[in-house]
């Protein structure tokens, strides 16, 4: 994971990983995906961060499909606690982002 060198994989709570299936229709593969495509950016979620450190990403799938994902870390893996669709405001975000990343 060239973005995330500290860590070695994924660990998965199979209460989540069903969750995102059920709810999002999003599969674990496709959150592992996300972390290996660019763009991915990937913010600190301090409003809810309170037990715990949890960041954010917008990133896509090898399928170009648009994910938000929330994640945190443990030890040297990666938590995806929830994934969906990003919004129309985070695809717009994630848009520009990524336009103004390829103009430099």
């Amino acid at each position: 994971m060239q973005m995330f060198p500290q860590f070695t994989g994924f660990d998965w709570d199979d209460g989540n990983r069903q969750k995102n299936w059920r709810r999002h229709k999003v599969a674990w593969w496709e959150c592992e995906e996300t972390f290996f495509n660019q763009p991915l950016y990937v913010f600190q979620d301090q409003n809810h961060s309170m037990a715990e450190e949890r960041y954010y990403l917008l990133g896509k799938t090898h399928n170009h499909r648009l994910l938000f994902i929330v994640f945190t870390r443990r030890s040297s893996r990666i938590r995806v606690i929830s994934a969906r669709d990003m919004s129309r405001k985070e695809r717009k975000v994630y848009l520009g982002k990524a336009e103004k990343d390829t103009q430099v």
